[in-house]
């Protein structure tokens, strides 16, 4: 089974700053290229951290309210810092979390989850950036078409993977969800199928109506 990897989804061509880069500069670049944040690389093109929107807005929150009407924000000693700085090195949230080229969706997306961030700079194995890639990156795998799927349940994982021949159990895919209806030759073949047929990309949900020959043959016998 042939899983999409991080290098497939990313973004390669990756707007960037330096850290003397000023705020004007990265706001203007986030501005041009539509998009919410940017990497910060040092002299090796290795990224220090991300610069992004929420970055840039602590400056206008740390502000005093021209009309008067609401409180300056008691902001810790770091965000207070940073809603000060001019510079990207002084705004980034900093280290970078960073993935690798060869990561699986899942390996990416739960890295995000973990560390609360929308998005990985991408490296290679020197720690140079090589891409970047978002959350809306990794939900492109939700976008392969139900024939796709069905396809790889029946070719990849009954045939190849698991021997089992694919006309044998009625493999039906709608909207990304998975319905697996038949008779398995034996008891502890369905929790592999249905496990496998989950982890293709691709597939939100799995439901399962599998059973085995001996489990069939004793429902037989009492009808």
């Amino acid at each position: 089974m042939r899983h999409r990897i991080v290098g497939e989804l990313m973004t390669s061509a990756v707007v960037h700053v330096r850290p003397d880069t000023g705020f004007k500069e990265i706001a203007r670049l986030l501005a041009e290229h539509d998009i919410t944040a940017v990497p910060v690389l040092d002299q090796e093109d290795r990224p220090l951290g991300l610069v992004s929107e929420a970055d840039l807005l602590l400056n206008e929150a740390a502000r005093e309210d021209p009309a008067g009407l609401l409180l300056t924000p008691d902001l810790p000693p770091r965000e207070r810092a940073r809603s000060r700085a001019t510079t990207a090195v002084g705004l980034m949230t900093a280290p970078a979390v960073c993935a690798r080229p060869e990561w699986t969706v899942v390996e990416a997306a739960r890295l995000m989850q973990s560390e609360r961030v929308k998005r990985l700079p991408v490296v290679d194995e020197a720690g140079r950036l090589v891409g970047i890639v978002s959350r809306s990156d990794l939900l492109r795998v939700f976008l392969r078409h139900d024939t796709a799927i069905r396809e790889e349940i029946r070719a990849e994982v009954l045939r190849r993977v698991l021997g089992i021949d694919p006309d044998a159990l009625d493999v039906q895919v709608h909207n990304g969800r998975v319905t697996l209806t038949g008779t398995l030759d034996h008891h502890g073949q369905a929790p592999v199928v249905e496990r496998l047929c989950r982890s293709v990309d691709g597939v939100v949900d799995l439901t399962s109506h599998l059973s085995h020959r001996t489990e069939a043959a004793a429902l037989h016998q009492v009808g």
